[in-house]
């Protein structure tokens, strides 16, 4: 049976990863890339940049399976603005898990989002829509994870953690049982999170706001 088709969105560093991902999962074929203008007729890892952000409509008059592989490093507002334009076009954005991840039967992962190599989802997790859950990283047991975060390369999420929406966890962090972050915070790479979260930046051991 022929394999659904896929468009990208973003060509950059992420793309690379992600690339990788869905060509090991092997349940869609890549048809192209969406990004700046100016990159138009390249390609990456030989697939072709087929289109420019602003040519999505016309895209998406023959294709219908979108993913977002621009990177989130630290204000997700262009991916969720490109995640809302898919929506609101009517087209599917999937799930994409790649085989080398251990994902819990018992957890659930809205669409749009990305799970890659070495992650594991333990049981009665959560992960929302547009997310990055990115290599190794852990997400433990009862832990809610909101829509357009990034969880970043071997971050460690503890069991009965909420995660809000658009919040990025840097590389190896570790956040402890049952705190809580709210929306749009962003925690730096290494830091240890202790104690509930506002909104904000942080950094350290143990985060502080900076």
């Amino acid at each position: 049976m022929k394999k659904p088709e896929i468009i990208l969105i973003g060509g950059g560093g992420h793309c690379k990863s992600c690339i990788d991902v869905i060509e090991d999962e092997n349940k869609f074929t890549i048809a192209g890339i969406i990004d700046v203008k100016e990159k138009v007729g390249d390609n990456v890892m030989g697939y072709p940049i087929i289109a420019s952000d602003d040519e999505i409509n016309d895209v998406a008059q023959k294709y219908d399976n979108f993913i977002i592989t621009l990177g989130h490093l630290k204000d997700p507002a262009l991916r969720i603005k490109l995640f809302n334009k898919i929506k609101n076009l009517n087209k599917t954005l999937p799930v994409i898990i790649s085989p080398r991840a251990y994902v819990s039967k018992h957890s659930k992962i809205d669409e749009g989002t990305i799970i890659m190599n070495g992650v594991v989802l333990n049981a009665m997790s959560s992960v929302g829509s547009n997310c990055i859950v990115n290599t190794n990283a852990l997400i433990e047991h009862d832990t809610f994870v909101g829509d357009h975060c990034h969880i970043s390369t071997s971050a460690i999420i503890n069991g009965g953690c909420s995660i809000a929406d658009n919040v990025f966890v840097g590389s190896t962090t570790v956040v402890v049982q049952e705190v809580q972050i709210e929306e749009n915070t962003f925690v730096g790479a290494g830091s240890v999170v202790i104690k509930n979260l506002s909104t904000g930046n942080y950094f350290g051991n143990p985060a502080k706001p900076y």
